[in-house]
């Protein structure tokens, strides 16, 4: 039965009630999301990115449907991270659910600042997205290169009193050594993956669907993408990880957590199916109940490869 499986995990230090957070980016800061479910059911809430000042994001169109998933590119719209502790967060606290807010920066000096700033505001945990682009390295995104992972990862943790969690990117050749250089450089866990480079194209207009023509692609059809990744990232190193990509059912959880994530965060689902992160939860605890286990994170990294 799955109300006697224990459903509550550790993610760097930090003890969620249940595996399954909210992916940053598709579930805003909670409000919308709250007049369909009470927040407090999540084990976490990875709210939309921030960056240092407000953004106005990409042109639209800016998001397109595609088979078994989407592409967007919004382009981190957002309020800022001074509106965000000003406006957003003391709602959030209304909740019994632990904040991760998701920041974005153009220098390294941008993340140590907004580090220092969530720090003091009170958040659980601070989720580095390196899939940026460094203006000082020519517009090279952080998580193409180690040194440049590294680099902004060592200056989040020095401004941050909580725990860093890197977000990292699957457009590399070899997504292991971009974790190995922020773990060695101090990451507290990581995150993975972040959406798939992807294009859409209208025949009959020859144009790219969307205005700023490619877009990151989520949904299920990236889901065995992340799989192998986490699989990776926690053969290659010792940090927890949150496992994200495609999520949609308790079973795709299940998949993540076998290959090594500590928790999962649930995304794109959340368009179909507003309430698909207490599916997930419920489904995850199915599965541990049908093997037999008295907790859920007894799944962590239990895959037996051939």
């Amino acid at each position: 039965m799955r109300e006697k499986v224990d459903l509550s995990v550790e993610l760097a230090g930090v003890t969620l009630k249940n595996p399954v957070a909210v992916a940053s980016g598709t579930f805003g800061f909670g409000r919308e999301y709250g007049q369909f479910f009470d927040l407090s059911a999540l084990g976490a809430i990875c709210c939309k990115g921030l960056t240092l000042h407000p953004r106005e994001g990409n042109p639209p169109p800016r998001i397109a449907e595609t088979p078994l998933g989407m592409l967007n590119s919004v382009g981190l719209q957002n309020p800022g991270v001074d509106a965000f502790i000003r406006d957003e967060l003391p709602f959030l606290r209304q909740f019994d659910v632990k904040v991760i807010a998701n920041i974005s920066g153009n220098t390294p000096e941008e993340y140590g600042v907004m580090c220092e700033k969530l720090s003091e505001a009170g958040v659980d945990m601070i989720e580095v997205n390196i899939s940026c682009p460094n203006v000082k390295a020519g517009g090279l995104a952080y998580g193409t290169r180690p040194d440049l992972a590294a680099e902004v990862t060592a200056e989040a943790k020095r401004h941050a009193r909580v725990p860093v969690m890197v977000k990292l990117s699957p457009n590399v050749t070899d997504i292991t050594e971009i974790a190995k250089a922020a773990a060695d450089a101090g990451a507290d866990a990581l995150s993975l993956i972040n959406t798939l480079r992807g294009m859409r194209i209208d025949v009959n207009t020859r144009r790219p669907i969307l205005k700023m023509n490619t877009g990151g692609l989520s949904g299920p059809a990236v889901l065995p993408v992340a799989v192998r990744m986490v699989w990776e990232v926690a053969s290659a190193v010792k940090l927890p990880i949150l496992g994200m990509g495609g999520v949609s059912t308790g079973e795709d959880a299940a998949q993540l957590m076998l290959a090594g994530a500590s928790a999962v965060a649930v995304g794109t689902a959340l368009f179909a199916d507003p309430c698909a992160p207490l599916k997930v939860r419920d489904g995850l605890a199915d599965v541990a109940a049908r093997q037999g286990l008295s907790a859920v994170r007894e799944l962590t990294g239990g895959v037996r490869p051939w």
